[in-house]
Formats: C-alpha cells, sequence, structure tokens
C-alpha cells in the first residue's frame, strides 16, 4: 500500500543518513574496499539466517536470477564502492547529497525500462532536487572546513563523480530487482539475493592480491563494532524498507 510505502522509503532514507555518519571513521579506516568487502559478508549472513527462518526461499522464482545478479553487481558492489569512496574522500554530508541524485535517476529508468508515468510534478521535483544539491556543495560553509566531517581527500571533482557514478548504479541497481520482487520475492529475500550475490563476487575479487584491496588500518574488535553497525543499518533495514517500499509503489 502506498500509504507504507512512502514511510518505508523515508525511514530508508533515514537509516542511510545515519549510517553515513557513523560509518566515515572507520570507511576512512578500512579503504572502501575492505570496509564494503565486511559489511556485504556479515550482513548476508545475518540476512541469511533470518530468511531461512521466515521461510523466505520459498517465494523466489529462480528464474529471475539474472535481475538480481545485474542488481547485485550494479546496485550493490559498483554502488557501493563508488558511494563509501565518495564517504571516505568528501565526508557524509557531500555523500548524501549526491546520493540525493539517486531518486531522479531511477525515475527516469523507470520511466525508460519499466513505462512507469513521469508526471510534470515528478521532472520538476527531479530537477529542484539535483540544483539543490549543485548549490549546497558548491556553496558550503568556509569554516566548516575545519571540521574532520568536512574535509575533502584530493578534488572536489573527484568527489563529484564518485557519489554521482553511486547514485546512478544504484538506480541502475533499484531497477534491476523490480523483475525479482514483481515474481514474488518478498523485500527481505530480495534484499538477501542482491547483497549475497555482491558479497560472492567481492569475496572472488579480493582473491587478487593488489594493494587496492587491503585494509588501511589492522582490523582490531572495536573498528570491526563500527563498521558492522552501519552495515546493518544500511544493507539489512534500510534496504530491506526499500525494497519493501518499491514492492508497493512506483519507483
Amino acid at each position: 500500500m502506498p500509504v507504507l510505502a512512502i514511510p518505508a522509503a523515508l525511514g530508508a532514507s533515514l537509516c542511510w543518513a545515519a549510517g553515513g555518519l557513523l560509518a566515515h571513521g572507520p570507511a576512512r579506516s578500512l579503504g572502501a574496499f575492505e570496509f564494503t568487502r565486511i559489511q556485504l559478508v556479515s550482513c548476508s549472513a545475518l540476512l541469511a539466517l533470518v530468511v531461512t527462518g521466515l521461510g523466505g526461499w520459498a517465494t523466489v522464482d529462480w528464474r529471475t536470477w539474472p535481475f538480481a545478479a545485474l542488481s547485485a553487481f550494479f546496485g550493490v558492489l559498483l554502488g557501493n564502492l563508488a558511494m563509501i569512496a565518495c564517504l571516505r574522500r568528501g565526508g557524509p554530508r557531500r555523500m548524501e547529497l549526491l546520493m540525493a541524485a539517486n531518486p531522479p535517476f531511477a525515475a527516469l529508468l523507470g520511466y525508460w525500462v519499466l513505462g512507469e508515468a513521469l508526471t510534470p510534478d515528478m521532472a520538476l521535483g527531479g530537477t529542484v532536487t539535483l540544483a539543490g544539491v549543485v548549490l549546497a556543495i558548491r556553496h558550503g560553509s568556509p569554516a566548516a572546513s575545519r571540521d574532520p566531517y568536512e574535509q575533502v581527500e584530493g578534488s572536489l571533482a573527484g568527489v563529484v563523480a564518485l557519489g554521482l557514478a553511486a547514485a546512478f548504479c544504484q538506480a541502475v541497481g533499484l531497477i534491476a530487482i523490480k523483475p525479482v520482487m514483481s515474481a514474488g520475492a518478498d523485500p527481505l529475500t530480495a534484499s538477501l539475493l542482491r547483497t549475497g550475490a555482491a558479497a560472492l563476487m567481492i569475496t572472488l575479487i579480493a582473491l587478487w592480491p593488489a594493494r587496492a584491496f587491503l585494509a588501511g588500518s589492522p582490523l582490531t574488535p572495536p573498528l570491526l563494532l563500527r563498521t558492522l553497525v552501519p552495515g546493518i543499518m544500511g544493507y539489512v533495514l534500510a534496504v530491506t524498507l526499500l525494497l519493501y517500499a518499491l514492492d508497493n509503489y512506483h519507483v
């Protein structure tokens, strides 16, 4: 029902905003790849326990697996790697502002791919959102530059490119999972399919001994906890709420 789908989508946004603040420190310590890998593997295990306990596997039509794989690759793996890299380099405020480009991207893809209606008020809302992002990024407070959450690592253009790439990839992932849910998969199980497939992908990639895949700091128990909490808020709570909204309302 739309009346429940809208607060579910708002709840997902709240979880992501809070999770972004909590993730900033551990993401800078571990690096984007290792931070994302730990979150994906741990949250997949948690979701698997919950889905198995609730009997969610029975809702899956396995003929839709290519869509789940596409959603995992673009929406979860590429999208979250770019988002965490943006968070590390630009801070949580800029990352969340740039991720606000996700709804306009998703609305356009929903119109082109799924044939959903794109009304003038939706187009206006998307335009205002993107204009607000541009203003907020370009005209930050000079005093805020001394705040550790506001410091930019590298160029601002690089931060913007990573944020927009993350927003677009996550929009693609959202569109790709729609057929899986339309075939009957419940939101928790759809979330597990995306997260679990991405966890498998990133685990296989991590077997390649590249310097970029190494953790920036030793993984201590406190750092692990600070990594897991925003992961659960994002991959488990936020994504499940968002997919519930997607299952009951247009993109």
